[in-house]
């Protein structure tokens, strides 16, 4: 698979539908888990974003939403780990360089990886099962978190270079969401380490609704860079 710029390749599929759809099939999974488990009575009737009643695990977690969160979660691991492979050889092509872009794709495929291994054992039981689940969340989110500040790095490197053009502010958003993520995860800490359960339990849930909601902005983000530029993806035989 091959990256080209527009006049390069003509015949060549537009290269913006991975990652928009690397980002939304997690959203629809997550949404379709939450309301098919409040109509099932699995899970009480809320706001997850403002409540923090329920951790998207637990919305996920059992019957038909269960089966229904994986086959979408599933591709999108595969999908959200291409997307930052091929990111790192759009942005070298690009003329930036680094050892950040340099380990982008390995952070990608251990991101894809750990959200594929956290989908696969998610309503699974027992001890290992548990943390298989932590590991994959924790190894996702932090992976993820590190490949965004990458990218969006390099995206406002190549825009000051002058050797890409975006509409302003567009090429700030990578870096924008990753510091609101990286702000997030602090302020669970800091509260997490001061409350106590049930309200310990609510600002952890309420952290990861919020930090799953700027994973799919990132991808939306990133896909909105690449319809802009006018890149493009062409399969060629090896």
């Amino acid at each position: 698979m091959r990256l080209f710029p527009p006049p390069s390749a003509p015949a060549a599929l537009p290269a913006w539908p991975l990652p928009l759809v690397a980002g939304l099939l997690p959203m629809v999974a997550t949404l379709v888990a939450l309301v098919l488990s409040t109509r099932l009575g699995l899970i009480p009737a809320c706001n997850p974003f403002l409540d923090g009643c329920v951790s998207i695990s637990r919305a996920a977690r059992h019957e038909l939403p269960n089966h229904l969160f994986r086959a979408l979660v599933l591709p999108a691991a595969a999908l959200q780990a291409l997307t930052w492979v091929l990111a790192a050889r759009w942005l070298q092509g690009l003329g930036q360089a680094g050892r950040g872009l340099r380990v982008l794709p390995w952070l990608g495929l251990f991101a894809g990886a750990a959200l594929a291994l956290y989908g696969s054992f998610l309503g699974t039981e027992g001890a290992v099962y548990r943390l298989l689940r932590q590991y994959g969340t924790v190894v996702y989110f932090g992976f993820t978190c590190i490949a965004m500040l990458v990218a969006g790095g390099a995206i406002a490197r190549a825009v000051t270079a002058g050797t890409l053009r975006v509409p302003r502010g567009l090429h700030h958003a990578l870096v924008a969401l990753g510091v609101a993520l990286v702000l997030l995860g602090l302020v669970n800490a800091v509260l997490s380490a001061a409350l106590q359960d049930p309200a310990k339990d609510v600002v952890q849930n309420v952290t990861e609704w919020w930090g799953g909601a700027i994973f799919v902005a990132v991808f939306l983000a990133l896909a909105a860079i690449w319809r802009r530029s006018g890149l493009r993806l062409q399969l060629v035989a090896p």
